[in-house]
């Protein structure tokens, strides 16, 4: 193998190591989005490096210019082609200090922006550069690499069969380097049980490990909102329905909708309503989106807050932040009008929803100061059934039965505990914002998880435009196995219970149809205890993997194992074939001493090659020793003549080889087949 064959080989497998550790960011980004940034780092790098070896004079200025190169040709893929200037070198600096972090303010897979992206392609990059530098101790020059793997393991670790196939590909790239790079002599006869126990130890755990626990990454940073001078969404609902003729957005879908929302608020201290703010920035899907629909919402709309559904998926047209848990959308520096295509999921729904219990790991917050009577009012309202979402039906019924629409020019507002008692032992009749309020406090004060809603009225079709007249507020309550489902103490929300309505609206209103008259109201029946559960050998007592997938995989790390061994003698005779002059021929000596060993013949330490045939066995074929004796000839030639080696004498060295390997094939099968799979014959003589 040539020097100049070796240093490109070695410099391409060091810098394939380096961007195979960028693509586990994979999870975060997407593979597509980092492969192209990823090659055009280590394209550059590479060319940085041919240029400096044909170049001398440049040599020393290697990763100034690798470091330069990769940062500007980075910069072009990324923003555009164009001499560099402020753009492009702000760019690259917001890459290193802010892109980082921008990412983990993201829900993933993160939008491929550049101002998100570019840290993965930059540490890669200088992965890159250091990597090359080191190759000199090529152990060493893998370390880079492994420290942006460590970082990509931080954001989101890869378990499961992932883990395992980017595990053996780096296995691969870097023994690939070790053999390019060992040195004149060495034997790299571990590297093969290395990677065999590198692979098993994956294998093992992700089979153990599988679903067990969840995988250790950094958490999530809830992006900072800026300064916002805006009223609530709650606050606004009477001063819309006294304009209930002004548009405030339109949308055109293929399907009739329900209801849009804009903003969900989850706690309450006795005074005022709010959200706990836990934004992020909506990366590229937040999965399979089910349902589209096109949205326009002009000038005159004020606010941060943009139409959306439960379960956004995608947002495409303006790049807003996400609450993932409620699904409102927010755009803080809307300035003028807008278009944007919104898809969503569809929820879950289960069979029987009139039946079903509340969740009780649902998160909601506080209720403050409760007035005195509220209690007893709320065990009144849910006909003293425990919490279920039988009772949170038979809550929105006693609402729509014992209280009413406001009207008149003058409509209540504020939804604090004063206007709630209001609203509850005097007037008995408010807005959506008052009917929600009171629903979400009566639901908490019996131990049903609940939060308020605000949003319009759609105006049941798939498309339309929506007027401040269609302001609602409702109440949401989470159910085991649906979610968040909303409900309409006020029974104006428009298509709630008719066949415009989407999945869950309509078992819903089945549920509520199905909903007894209260003397009839009982709790429903607790289902039992699956009797797998109480089995003798229950989760606890079972293995947390299946052991036939574990034994299998055993067996197959095994097999492979052993199958190495053979393929490693090949490639060590091939080795010592490509060698020269004396090496070759101390070479062949040391082949014949291995042929020897592999057919369990102690070769004692310092023994030469006439020591061997005078401790050869009797069963041993006579062509072997002679072939030994043959061999001597030939090392004392080459070690000790003092002439120069020419191609004869390694050809005779390696003809005795061959004479001492067709002697050693007359013995037994079984002796022949231990042989071939014979270890300790890879391993060095001691002493």
């Amino acid at each position: 193998m040539s020097p100049q064959w070796t240093r490109r080989s070695a410099a391409a497998l060091v810098l394939l190591a380096a961007g195979l550790t960028g693509l586990l960011f994979a999870p975060v980004f997407g593979a597509g989005p980092l492969a192209l940034p990823i090659a055009v780092v280590l394209v550059a790098c590479f060319a940085v490096a041919e240029l400096c070896a044909k170049v001398s004079a440049l040599a020393p200025w290697r990763p100034v210019l690798a470091l330069v190169v990769g940062l500007l040709a980075l910069g072009e893929l990324e923003f555009g082609p164009a001499l560099p200037g402020p753009q492009l070198l702000g760019g690259l600096l917001d890459g290193v200090t802010q892109s980082w972090q921008l990412t983990l303010q993201s829900t993933w897979p993160a939008r491929p922006d550049p101002e998100l992206l570019l840290f993965v392609p930059l540490a890669v990059l200088f992965a890159s550069v250091l990597g090359v530098e080191l190759l000199r101790r090529p152990a060493v020059a893998l370390l880079p690499g492994l420290a942006v793997a460590g970082l990509s393991q931080a954001y989101v670790a890869l378990s499961g069969v992932v883990a395992t196939a980017a595990g053996l590909a780096y296995v691969v790239v870097a023994g690939a380097l070790l053999m390019v790079t060992r040195r004149h002599g060495s034997r790299p006869v571990l590297l093969v049980p290395m990677a065999v126990l590198a692979v098993a130890v994956s294998v093992g755990i992700t089979a153990i490990d599988q679903g067990a626990q969840p995988p250790m990454a950094i958490q999530h940073e809830a992006a900072p909102l800026p300064p916002m001078r805006v009223d609530d969404p709650l606050d606004q609902i009477a001063d819309r329905l006294a304009h209930p003729a002004t548009p405030v957005f339109s949308y055109s879908g293929a399907t009739p909708i329900d209801r849009w929302r804009l903003a969900v608020l989850d706690d309450f201290d006795g005074v005022t309503w709010r959200s706990d703010d836990g934004y992020r920035r909506l990366g590229a899907t937040l999965g399979d989106a089910a349902q589209h629909a096109r949205i326009t919402v002009p000038a005159s709309t004020e606010g941060p807050w943009l139409p959306s559904q439960p379960e956004p998926a995608s947002v495409t047209g303006v790049a807003p932040l996400v609450d993932p848990g409620t699904g409102v959308l927010l755009l803080p520096d809307r300035t003028g009008p807008l278009s944007y295509d919104l898809g969503w999921r569809e929820p879950s729904v289960p069979d029987a929803l009139v039946d079903a219990g509340i969740d009780p790991h649902a998160v909601t917050g506080g209720l403050g100061q409760v007035p005195a009577g509220v209690a007893d009012l709320a065990r009144k309202a849910t006909g003293g059934l425990r919490p279920s979402f039988r009772s949170a039906l038979q809550l929105e019924r006693y609402l729509s039965e014992n209280y009413r629409l406001a009207n008149g020019p003058k409509l209540p507002t504020g939804s604090g505990w004063a206007q709630l008692r209001t609203f509850l032992f005097g007037a008995k009749a408010g807005t959506s914002e008052q009917f929600a309020a009171a629903y979400v406090a009566l639901a908490r004060v019996t131990g049903i998880p609940a939060r308020l809603a605000v949003g319009f009225r759609a105006t049941g079709g798939a498309s339309g435009t929506v007027h401040n007249g269609d302001v609602l507020a409702w109440p949401e309550v989470a159910v085991a196995g649906a979610g968040w489902v909303p409900l309409d103490p006020t029974g104006t929300a428009a298509s709630g219970s008719g066949q415009a309505a989407g999945q869950l609206a309509q078992v819903t209103a089945q549920a509520r149809a199905a909903l007894p008259p209260p003397p009839q109201l009982h709790d429903p029946d607790v289902p039992k205890d699956d009797p797998a559960a109480d089995d003798s050998g229950s989760a606890g007592s079972r293995l947390p993997f299946p052991p036939v997938w574990v034994l299998a995989g055993v067996l197959a790390l095994v097999v492979l194992a052993v199958a190495a061994i053979p393929v490693l003698r090949v490639l060590r005779t091939a080795r010592r074939r490509r060698r020269t002059g004396a090496d070759a021929v101390v070479a062949a000596w040391r082949e014949a001493r291995d042929l020897l060993r592999a057919r369990g013949i102690v070769v004692p330490p310092g023994a030469t090659v006439r020591d061997l045939t005078g401790i050869l066995p009797s069963t041993v074929d006579r062509s072997v020793a002679e072939g030994l004796e043959w061999l001597a000839r030939q090392v004392d030639v080459a070690l000790w003549s003092g002439a120069a080696v020419d191609e004869g004498t390694v050809s005779q060295a390696w003809t005795a080889v061959r004479a001492i390997r067709k002697g050693l094939a007359g013995a037994p099968l079984r002796t022949r087949l231990r042989a071939v799979f014979e270890l300790r014959s890879l391993l060095p003589v001691p002493g």
